[in-house]
């Protein structure tokens, strides 16, 4: 499980103004105006405050991910941050963490083919539009979200190795989906694994993010049927004192080293070059996503110096065993009075790090999940691990692979859900998510 980062993106603003009242339908006829009775519609709660807020994945991609936190966002702000849906690159992938997400699969229905995924996708692609603007759905809206602002939004859409069998497209197919090797920490529930289609929503709301999921399901229609779904949550913008990268369940704090737009090799490791193969998968990237459960019971029962010997760095503040701050250069070769490296050689944090590996690297974008307690009374809790990567034979494989022979944290960790998904770029304005391959 490779450490995760918390790329803040969002900024103080002012929240939403007040709209006129008595003036929306909620209908969404896609004038997000409002002139009936019986309703408010979101956009016209936004006001112009809502509009203006700031934009995040515009058309160069990584516009708006800040290398370090950005200033406290104060909770009142939340609701009218807004991504872009229409960008060189889909957006969810280089935004900061959001509060809340739901991970979706869906298989295409008996006799559903091409044609039929082409009307889904884009069907989709409106529907994202739309509510990542802040607008109610064309069709048969819940009225869930009809109060709230974008709440930075976010829908992105990929395809499984599945998908290009049963939509003849097999010649399209990129060799980086080839499916992942297994790996000795695997006990993975297929049922609960890969898929012909998949979306990634997230958002700063939970009744948005539930709103998105549900229209995302409507849409869906006859064409195609849920395969597995996940829900997933981090914590919220402003919610502590100040900026600071996240921690997961285990009490760590997650994503120290996550690569950034800043790095001059960042599009190189994360996106496929405009000039790369398939020509459809210009400027995508692919997602590993694996649900890893945590064995906190286990993992709790370690003393906090135990703990941090596990990991590599210090529980407090994050900073390597070896000294300084959360992002002080690990000292690999440092040793304690008896002689022994201060960072364990089996230690994650030391394992992962991608001069260990080739270079490999990922874009970490996960989210912590919690789904009850089991019959045992042990907690159904961990990660929703989600990296992006250029190709994962050169980023999520060789980490992983390493970390198989040796991880002092794989005892307390398991790995029970996995997929991987080709998310091609960003749809143009006037098209949608994955038309180059489906009318290619």
């Amino acid at each position: 499980m490779p450490d995760q980062s918390v790329p803040q993106t969002r900024t103080p603003e002012a929240p939403p103004a007040r709209p006129a009242s008595g003036t929306g339908n909620g209908t969404g006829t896609g004038t997000g105006t409002g002139t009936g009775t019986g309703g408010i519609s979101r956009r016209a709660l936004l006001g112009t405050a809502g509009a203006t807020g700031l934009v995040l994945g515009a058309a160069g991609g990584a516009v708006g991910y800040a290398a370090a936190p950005a200033a406290a966002t104060p909770l009142t702000s939340l609701g009218s941050g807004r991504a872009m849906f229409h960008g060189k690159h889909q957006p969810g992938i280089t935004e900061g963490l959001q509060a809340r997400g739901h991970l979706v699969a869906f298989d295409l229905a008996p006799g559903a083919g091409r044609r039929e995924a082409a009307a889904l996708l884009r069907r989709w692609s409106a529907t994202a539009e739309r509510l990542m603007a802040g607008e109610t759905a064309a069709h048969d809206d819940t009225g869930v979200a009809r109060d709230a602002g974008p709440s930075s939004l976010t829908l992105t859409f990929g395809f499984g190795h599945s998908f290009f069998g049963r939509t003849g497209l097999e010649k399209q197919r990129p060799s980086a989906l080839d499916p992942l090797p297994d790996f000795s920490s695997d006990q993975l529930d297929r049922s609960r694994s890969d898929g012909d289609l998949w979306v990634q929503i997230g958002a700063d709301d939970a009744l948005v993010a539930f709103h998105a999921l549900r229209a995302v399901q409507k849409d869906a229609g006859s064409a195609a049927r849920v395969r597995w779904q996940m829900n997933g949550f981090n914590r919220s913008p402003g919610a502590t004192a100040h900026p600071m990268t996240a921690r997961n369940l285990m009490g760590q704090v997650d994503g120290t080293r996550n690569p950034k737009p800043s790095d001059a090799d960042f599009d190189r490791r994360i996106f496929v070059p405009a000039s790369g193969e398939p020509a459809w998968m210009a400027n995508g990237s692919y997602a590993v996503v694996r649900r890893i459960r945590m064995l906190l019971d286990d993992w709790e029962r370690l003393s906090p110096a135990a703990q941090e010997q596990v990991i590599g760095r210090r529980k407090a503040d994050g900073a390597p065993l070896s000294g300084g701050g959360e992002t002080t250069p690990m000292d690999l070769e440092k040793t304690g009075p008896n002689g022994d490296y201060v960072v364990p050689l089996n230690a994650h944090a030391r394992i992962t790090r991608p001069d260990r590996n080739s270079g490999a690297a990922m874009l970490r974008r996960p989210f912590s999940y919690h789904d009850g307690i089991d019959a045992d009374g042990s907690p159904d809790a961990g990660l929703l691990f989600i990296c992006w990567q250029a190709d994962p034979l050169r980023g999520f494989v060789p980490v992983q692979r390493k970390l198989d022979r040796g991880d002092a944290l794989s005892k307390y960790i398991r790995h029970e859900a996995s997929g991987l998904f080709a998310v091609p770029g960003g749809a143009a304005e006037g098209e949608y998510v994955g038309q180059r391959l489906l009318e290619g």
